[in-house]
């Protein structure tokens, strides 16, 4: 049985692109608070050892403004978490 969201979705192309990147955002700062929390790592902590300034990882952790973060702050953060990106056709 289709949802009323699927059916808003699939109608309409302009929607999905906005809620899939709304929804990129969303796990991305889920992620970051998540690790975060497991290794207790601050934010000033988290920004100093990834070399990055504290209002990037406190940008990303509210989901304000993180699609304006850059790809080598976004690498920067994964890999002092011990993660690197793989990327996969979808």
């Amino acid at each position: 049985m289709e949802t009323t969201f699927d059916t808003f979705i699939t109608r309409d192309p302009e929607e999905k692109a906005r809620f899939d990147k709304e929804y990129n955002e969303f796990l991305l700062s889920e992620f970051l608070i998540e690790k975060m929390e497991e290794e207790q790592l601050s934010v000033r902590s988290m920004a100093k050892k990834a070399q990055v300034s504290p209002t990037v990882i406190q940008k990303i952790r509210s989901n304000k403004n993180a699609d304006k973060i850059n790809y080598k702050t976004f690498l920067a953060i994964l890999n002092c978490l011990g993660y690197k990106m793989n990327i996969v056709k979808m």
